[in-house]
């Protein structure tokens, strides 16, 4: 636990001495919010979220590219240094999902900021082209999980362990690609998304610790010290943002996390918030699309509240607050019984 407790403190110090330079090379770069006017996946304009949302442009976003590296290059010293006798496939695992998640959501991060102008057709990917990538990476994972890492259960609180054979790639797939979109979601609010994800980093490395998953922990605790150094720039009003190379990352190790500690219904229950949060406009587009009207008067679920006129960080302290009561919730699945 000391080694842990050591690498998080570590990935805090170096993410919090380089994020500063960061924020100011961001700023030459001239990689900040621009004046935009987003739409939803039926390309339709989404006014209410360009309302509240107006006053963030000239922010620089790309914190994720930051984590990604730090988090990256301490995993794979901390590996080596610690010789930890891990399967290298869930090493790969770990990795790719943070890497290439990252990979797309930084062509999406570059796509917001010469896209419009660019002639070239890799920069007009739709929304579809994107989501299908997302399928396919998720895909890639699930099968290593299965094929290379012997995967195919699930643990259920009261009945143990299910194998579900090849419908486990089916159900780790879609965890993976639900959660990459929520966290996108929720990263809608300064501090919101990587807030939760701390809270549920560390119910998932209190399981991996019982399980004596010293690969699994390792990632987690530096993660969670990388999140958390960045945390300090994103709270409200934020200096810095994840970007969708970052909330992409996220999304996917998060769910990957999950998968890795066998607790699928505790994934879900620990991120409690982002299955809200992905829930809500879930059910709006369908309603959108099957019903031809809306089911809520605006979503995703923090939007509804500051349409009410809810203060951005009054959303955020208590989705942290529920995002904990959710953690302790699914810590206590994940592990009675256990």
């Amino acid at each position: 636990m000391s080694q842990l407790l050591g690498l998080t403190l570590l990935s805090i110090f170096l993410t919090g001495i380089l994020i500063i330079p960061f924020i100011d090379f961001l700023y030459k770069l001239k990689f900040r919010r621009q004046v935009q006017k987003t739409k939803d996946i039926f390309n339709k304009p989404t006014p209410v979220f360009d309302k509240y949302s107006k006053w963030k442009v000239g922010t620089p976003f790309g914190g994720g590219i930051l984590i990604i590296t730090v988090v990256t290059i301490l995993s794979l010293w901390s590996y080596g240094l610690l010789n930890v006798a891990a399967p290298l496939w869930e090493i790969f695992v770990l990795l790719f999902t943070f890497i290439s998640f990252g990979i797309l959501g930084f062509y999406d991060d570059i796509k917001k900021l010469v896209g419009k102008n660019h002639s070239s057709p890799f920069f007009g990917l739709s929304f579809r082209y994107k989501f299908l990538l997302q399928w396919i990476l998720a895909f890639i994972i699930s099968l290593v999980l299965y094929f290379k890492l012997g995967y195919s259960f699930i643990f259920i609180t009261g009945l143990g362990l299910i194998d579900l054979g090849f419908l486990y790639i089916i159900i780790a797939t879609l965890a993976i690609v639900s959660f990459v979109n929520a966290f996108n979601i929720a990263d809608g609010l300064d501090g919101l998304a990587p807030g939760l994800l701390i809270i549920c980093l560390g119910a998932f490395l209190a399981i991996s610790s019982t399980q004596l998953d010293q690969t699994l922990a390792i990632f987690i605790s530096i993660l969670i010290g990388s999140v958390s150094a960045f945390l300090y720039f994103n709270i409200y009003k934020a200096r810095i943002w994840l970007g969708d190379s970052g909330s992409m990352a996220l999304g996917a190790s998060l769910a990957v996390v999950g998968l890795l500690t066998g607790k699928i219904f505790a994934l879900a229950v620990i991120g409690g918030v982002f299955v809200i949060e992905v829930g809500s406009s879930l059910i709006q587009l369908l309603g959108k699309k099957y019903l031809g009207h809306k089911i809520f008067p605006v979503a995703p679920f923090h939007l509804l509240l500051q349409r009410r006129g809810w203060e951005e960080p009054k959303i955020v302290m208590r989705a942290w607050l529920f995002g904990f009561f959710f953690a302790i919730l699914g810590l206590y699945i994940a592990l009675v019984n256990n």
